[in-house]
């Protein structure tokens, strides 16, 4: 698992040559009605261990949460499980909302 920052994430997304990480969001269902990043995908980290299956192994994935704490376990569980391309986001959307998107709401 590799730590990736709010800033270089922006910059992947936006670079037209790279494939796109499939965003995860382990974040609870009220988090991410609150905010979420645009595009990412909402997984629940207590549903993981029955959904990880539905996740392409060999795809990058950048896993997400608030801070980063659980988006962490996460990764280190799907990595245990056979991904072999995995991002934890530094900050969580946290860092996201103040680094990237300043106009998202935090909580």
């Amino acid at each position: 698992m590799q730590q990736i920052r709010a800033k270089q994430l922006a910059e992947w997304l936006a670079d037209d040559k790279r494939p796109p990480p499939l965003l995860l969001d382990v974040r609870e269902p009220w988090e991410v009605a609150l905010c979420r990043i645009d595009g990412s995908e909402h997984m629940p980290m207590h549903l993981v261990p029955v959904r990880c299956e539905e996740l392409d192994p060999d795809r990058d994935i950048v896993v997400i949460c608030h801070h980063g704490g659980r988006s962490m376990q996460v990764a280190m569980f799907l990595e245990r499980k056979g991904c072999t391309s995995l991002f934890n986001l530094l900050g969580g959307v946290e860092a996201w909302a103040c680094e990237v998107d300043t106009s998202m709401s935090r909580y």
